[in-house]
């Protein structure tokens, strides 16, 4: 086997396997833990030409698509034919997230890892697999992160609100963001199965010790922990937020029941010096 290319994009929150699968008649249900490896016939009738030398294409539920020894040309037939299957993806931008990387294999050295490749003594067969799992991941946590940040900077909005004193947030709103806050916790903890590890690990501890390698390479760990930090905090400043605004509320209710009987009184007043 020759060093193989891989390129890497994350394109949405969900992936439906099954529905691919289906379309390819693929006889095989898909769980949520293992990826939809498109290759050799199934993989010439979606591009509908010959595919290039060990290329393959594997989907992950989480979002993730890896294209391995892919031209260009077949990537972009690839989004087309799955933007038919799955029609909330953005082809157009398909590639706002990506990561480009190699596994080179040169006999009788050590596994080196660096930015753009990974160097390994022998190639078996569980090498591409598992370089395609982490760098899928290593793309859907970039996503999820970026998707963070714009949780962060519209909480910002509401914090420098607040200390001017102008903070009202409607119950729908606070929802909405509550809701978006749990849809990355729940991205990343039940989809990208940061603190799951490859069948293959189990048995195999070669496969095992490169899988630790390389995901410490990524830091899948520590960014998982990080998504996790400021999900957390996230959390507590909704809530805090959200025990704000009911009080300031429950002030202007309190305010207007006041005016409401002084209004009253008045009104007695003015019917009494008649």
């Amino acid at each position: 086997m020759n060093d193989l290319i891989f390129k890497t994009y994350a394109v949405t929150n969900e992936i439906e396997l099954n529905k691919i699968a289906e379309e390819c008649n693929i006889k095989k249900k898909y769980t949520w833990e293992e990826p939809l490896i498109l290759q050799q016939d199934i993989l010439e009738r979606i591009i509908k030409e010959k595919s290039e030398e060990n290329e393959k294409i594997l989907v992950f539920s989480f979002g993730s698509i890896v294209f391995v020894n892919s031209t260009i040309e077949h990537t972009e037939i690839f989004m087309r034919y799955l933007k038919n299957i799955e029609p909330d993806i953005d082809i157009e931008h398909y590639n706002t997230f990506q990561d480009d990387y190699a596994l080179h294999h040169v006999e009788g050295e050590e596994i080196e890892f660096t930015d753009s490749f990974v160097q390994i003594p022998n190639m078996e067969l569980f090498y591409p697999e598992l370089v395609s799992i982490v760098i899928a991941k290593s793309v859907a946590l970039e996503r999820i992160e970026k998707q963070l940040s714009k949780i962060l900077d519209d909480l910002e909005i509401k914090i420098d609100n607040l200390e001017k004193g102008k903070l009202n947030i409607g119950n729908k709103e606070l929802a909405r963001t509550t809701s978006r806050i749990v849809r990355h916790e729940y991205n990343t903890i039940a989809y990208i199965m940061i603190l799951d590890k490859p069948d293959i690990t189990w048995i195999n501890s070669d496969a095992a010790y490169f899988y630790e390698q390389m995901s410490e390479f990524f830091e899948l760990n520590d960014r998982y922990e990080i998504i996790k930090s400021k999900t957390e905090i996230l959390k507590s400043i909704i809530d805090g937020l959200g025990s704000i605004s009911n009080s300031i509320r429950g002030l202007f209710v309190e305010w207007v029941i006041v005016l409401l009987i002084v209004a009253e009184v008045v009104l007695m007043l003015l019917d009494l010096l008649k």
